[in-house]
């Protein structure tokens, strides 16, 4: 029998074992806590989630982020998975429909999805159900042990210090483009004690930051202010981040594509692009 139904009605436990049998295929495998601490981070509602199930076995699921961004109430896909032995039978497609009209009934007025671009499938998929592409991003990636920084800091009047989230409102005028979904503001207040936040100071003036997460390696935001660039702060803030980092790699996800700035940045300090995403969006 085949039923469609929220993810709060089962245990973490058995959607972690639902994810870890859908994504067994992928190159990066996350443990109990990782898969906590991603939902956390992008606002899962279990409530606002479902799963598609088989004789009571989940084998299709979507978990649903929900919160505002860009002012507007968004529902945003945190994860969605098959089973390998059901795919290609639209389960996916019936979940979205499935829960559209609960995500209306709770405000949510638009549904947002990032998706690689590789993947034409899906992205087909994407737009015969109404989604249309807003963004293109960048995705880089490198081991730790790769890594060569590009420059040397010349200003030794330069401060760096440890700050957290009363600067953002300066930290928004540093940025070329809008974060995405995963890499906000309000993405990083969800958790902020998992986060490493450094700014670069000349007296008391903030002239630039980086946010990462140790744990993962992922470098979630860096900007410095248009005025003081190509002064190496860029790579005095990536350099002593990377202090922090537990994370055998460092990524930096969803740069847009005509941001060509932070494109030469992290080549520069040799961190490859190694591939692209779409984000994509839907008006419910």
């Amino acid at each position: 029998m085949e039923i469609i139904k929220p993810l709060k009605e089962i245990s973490f436990d058995k959607m972690f074992e639902a994810f870890s049998e859908a994504f067994k295929d992928y190159e990066v495998q996350l443990t109990k806590e990782e898969l906590q601490t991603m939902l956390q981070r992008r606002g899962f509602v279990p409530e606002l989630s479902f799963g598609l199930f088989i004789d009571d076995q989940l084998i299709s699921f979507t978990c649903n982020g929900i919160g505002s961004f860009n002012g507007i109430k968004t529902a945003y896909d945190t994860g969605t998975g098959t089973i390998k032995e059901y795919r290609g039978q639209g389960h996916a497609s019936k979940i979205f429909s499935h829960s559209l009209p609960f995500l209306k009934e709770a405000g949510v007025s638009r549904y947002l999805l990032e998706v690689l671009q590789h993947n034409t499938k899906a992205v087909s998929i994407y737009k015969k159900l109404g989604f249309k592409v807003d963004r293109e991003f960048n995705y880089f990636l490198e081991k730790t042990e790769n890594i060569r920084f590009c420059s040397k800091i010349t200003n030794s009047g330069y401060q760096i210090e440890q700050i957290d989230l009363s600067h953002i409102d300066l930290m928004s005028d540093f940025r070329d483009f809008n974060p995405s979904w995963q890499n906000s503001f309000e993405a990083i207040r969800r958790k902020p004690q998992d986060f490493k936040m450094m700014g670069v100071f000349e007296g008391q003036k903030l002239l630039g930051y980086c946010v990462l997460e140790p744990n993962t390696g992922d470098v979630t935001q860096i900007a410095v202010d248009k005025h003081y660039r190509r002064r190496g702060i860029g790579t005095l803030l990536l350099k002593e981040t990377q202090k922090f980092n537990l994370h055998d790699s460092v990524k930096v996800i969803n740069t847009d594509v005509n941001c060509e700035s932070i494109t030469g940045f992290l080549q520069a300090n040799s961190i490859p692009l190694r591939g692209k995403q779409f984000e994509m969006t839907k008006q419910l």
